[in-house]
């Protein structure tokens, strides 16, 4: 038996003879076969998809079982790494260390002749950024729902970010069997929380111990899953004491299509029958549009329900043909949007967009996703944001760490290729004419900040190098030199993102390093409006300087309290046009360093109104400096208070810890807006200030007996308490006396 019938017909690995299975491993021939029959599929067998959740909620497992499923993997083994091997997608010794995923990884398998495109993402908040740039990307997502927990913070991160790309998706309720798994209960948190207009495809035969398999009610037939590893799907009639259960919940997930589907809906109305095949092409519409969204429910552990959610995923979500992309091309007067066209052919000039970047062994590594015509290996490519051309030495398809190399890819391709210096989000051509830009990939802002220093002073080499890096591969990871302190800074989405970046320094660059207390990058911003009229003049002979700008500086609405503005609101020719830009920058310039505490001013509008020029001494350079001025009167004469980042924070544990739990909040002076209890645990949602979140882990481990889990979010900016203002002006002007009087003594 050949591996493309293994392939085309499902069988598993695992079914075949021992002698086979030694030939399914060892056989290079056959594994090229298979790589080979994967690159020339037609644009109708081929999905891109991302598998998202919260974290913990079972996504690397799933990916390992689909892996195992499709016959991609030979064996399957524990996320957690128990048997010293760990799951296939977390290459990283660090992930199989904690049990976590830290970047996305890219594979590639096949199911019922479907060349299926997989990206695991990261489920921490701390790397939201991976879950970014996959979704940009992908076609269609598998959002991964905990029976136990449901829909917690980062599922609706995930969830927003779905939506911002418009990614359609399936729901895929995991852990049936874990005590307190409750299908019905995440359904309801799906269509309440989240908004989905969702209803159950699939029926679990029993909870927790007593699961056994799955109802399916598009099909109405039971679905059990045998052999060692339920590779072996039988089917059989539904249970008894289902069927009345079974039936419901089908008319439901009818009037539920009904509802966003034209064509089931006017059946529905006219009591027409409706067949199986009626509802698949209802669910494949509905799903496409984002207007609903199928549940499935599963045990990707206990080998579950796996192989009918692939089944899902080739029967509802959309091949890349189906998916409408766009490019802007940028004119003198406006930016148009030019429709891609997605055939597999060399007909159209090549477009790609570069989503992710890794250093590989043989340099960077750059994962892209062709939209638009083909590539070849050797042919040349050029950046539209740098005008720089490039060579294409090798193209590979990613499985996991590993690469397999190919000759050409056609759009809806997801590969990686080496030895291109580029930034994420660029956008590549094979036709220097065709001026085209993808849409970026959306990067949040960093919200924690430590310093870092290497222990050694001869490794600083290694940590340049290494911090370089990590910086180019992780827009969300910043570095910089703070001159006031004297101190390397880096800045990061949590206190695990920084921390595993220091482990990786240490690992891969064998330089270990010191980090210092985070530092939370607080705001400051006017109470209230503020007028200026301010004069620069320093004429004494020659060319001199004069500049003059009046106008008003006032606080922006608190939902946009983290941005800056600035309007020229002069008329006639006071200010002459090409001396504006001189304004605009020195307030920049100026909201860069705030005089309460050093931090950057947020969450104010410069108007200026009117001023004055002289006809010889004026110049852009005296309107910087004159803005300069005006930020400064503002600062002496303006009523200023600080703000600081609040994060949504999510806690779970037992409910007899809820009291303890609480009250902890309440001191890191947490406002708790809700609370939700069932099955002897419950989840707390709450807004409590980033600088007071510091150490909250341990302080909950330890009082939950370990027990208890938290995540948090960034929220919004808001007012510090009073004292908390108090102390951290003392801070900066401590801090700036110890500057003074250090260079005092350096003179």
């Amino acid at each position: 038996m050949s591996i493309i019938t293994v392939l085309r017909h499902n069988i598993s690995p695992n079914m075949l003879s021992s002698a086979r299975l030694h030939v399914f491993k060892q056989n290079s021939r056959l594994l090229s076969s298979y790589a080979k029959f994967a690159e020339h599929n037609s644009l109708e067998r081929i999905r891109n998809i991302g598998i998202s959740a919260h974290i913990d909620s079972g996504k690397t497992t799933l990916t390992e079982r689909i892996l195992y499923y499709t016959g991609r993997i030979s064996e399957m083994h524990e996320v957690k790494g128990k048997d010293n091997v760990g799951a296939v997608m977390d290459s990283m010794e660090l992930e199989r260390q904690r049990g976590i995923t830290i970047q996305s990884a890219a594979t590639y398998t096949l199911w019922k002749d479907h060349n299926i495109n997989i990206i695991d993402t990261p489920g921490h908040v701390d790397f939201t950024v991976e879950v970014e740039r996959a979704l940009r990307v992908l076609d269609g997502a598998i959002l991964v729902l905990c029976a136990v927990g449901g829909v917690q913070s980062q599922t609706m991160t995930v969830n927003r970010q779905m939506k911002r790309y418009n990614v359609p998706c399936i729901a895929f309720i995991n852990k049936l069997d874990r005590l307190g798994a409750n299908h019905i209960r995440v359904k309801e948190q799906l269509r309440g929380k989240l908004y989905h207009n969702a209803a159950f495809l699939q029926l679990p035969i029993g909870l927790e111990g007593n699961n056994k398999g799955i109802v399916d009610l598009v099909t109405n037939k039971a679905l059990y899953f045998e052999g060692d590893y339920g590779e072996v799907v039988r089917e059989d009639e539904i249970p008894g004491n289902m069927r009345a259960e079974a039936q419901d919940r089908k008319q439901e997930l009818i009037e539920h299509l009904s509802n966003v589907d034209e064509k089931l809906g006017e059946m529905y109305l006219n009591e027409v029958r409706v067949e199986e095949q009626d509802i698949r092409d209802a669910i494949r519409r509905s799903c496409m549009k984002r207007s609903f969204t199928p549940i499935l429910v599963g045990t990707a552990l206990k080998n579950r329900g796996v192989q009918p959610l692939l089944d899902a995923v080739i029967d509802y979500l959309p091949n890349p043909g189906e998916v409408e992309n766009y490019a802007l091309k940028e004119t003198e007067r406006e930016s148009i949007k030019v429709m891609l066209n997605s055939e597999r052919s060399n007909k159209n000039p090549f477009v790609g967009l570069a989503f992710k970047l890794e250093a590989g062994k043989f340099g960077q590594l750059t994962y892209f996703r062709c939209y638009q015509g083909m590539l070849a290996k050797g042919e040349s490519l050029y950046n539209t944001r740098t005008k720089k051309k490039v060579r294409v030495p090798r193209l590979v398809r990613l499985h996991s760490n590993q690469m397999e190399d190919v000759s050409e890819v056609y759009s809806g391709d997801i590969f990686a290729l080496f030895g291109i210096d580029c930034a994420s989000g660029d956008t590549f051509v094979n036709n220097q004419n065709l001026e085209l830009s993808m849409e970026s990939i959306h990067v949040p802002d960093p919200v924690v900040s430590m310093s870092i220093q290497p222990k050694n002073s001869k490794d600083r080499d290694n940590f340049a190098k290494g911090v370089a890096r990590f910086t180019k591969e992780d827009p969300t990871f910043k570095f910089q030199y703070n001159t006031d302190s004297k101190e390397c800074i880096v800045s990061g989405m949590g206190e695990l993102h920084l921390e595993i970046y220091a482990q990786r320094l240490e690992r891969e660059y064998n330089c270990p390093i010191l980090l210092g207390k985070p530092k939370v990058s607080f705001r400051e911003t006017l109470r209230e409006s503020c007028e200026f009229d301010y004069l620069h003049k320093k004429q004494s002979g020659g060319a001199g300087q004069f500049a003059r700008v009046i106008g008003i500086i006032e606080p922006l609405p608190p939902h946009q309290n983290t941005l800056i503005e600035f309007k020229d609101e002069t008329v006639g020719t006071n200010v002459p046009k090409q001396f504006i830009p001189g304004v605009e920058k020195g307030f920049k310039f100026m909201c860069e360093t705030g005089f309460l505490t050093g931090q950057k001013i947020a969450g104010i509008k410069f108007r200026l109104i009117d001023g004055m020029h002289h006809c010889v001494d004026s110049s852009e350079f005296a309107f910087f400096q004159a803005a300069q001025g005006a930020m400064r009167e503002a600062f002496e004469r303006g009523s200023w208070h600080i703000l600081e980042p609040i994060m949504t924070v999510e806690v779970t544990a037992p409910i007899e810890y809820q009291g303890i739990i609480v009250g902890q909040i309440t001191k890191r002076h947490g406002i708790v807006n809700d609370t939700d209890g069932s099955d002897g645990w419950f989840s707390l949602t709450a807004e409590v200030p980033l600088n007071d979140m510091f150490g909250y882990v341990g302080e909950l481990r330890s009082s939950t007996q370990g027990k208890g889990e938290f995540t948090m979010e960034y929220s919004r900016y808001s007012p510090c308490l009073p004292d908390i203002e108090e102390q951290l002006i003392r801070d900066y002007q401590a801090s700036q006396n110890i500057v003074v009087n250090v260079q005092k003594k350096k003179n």
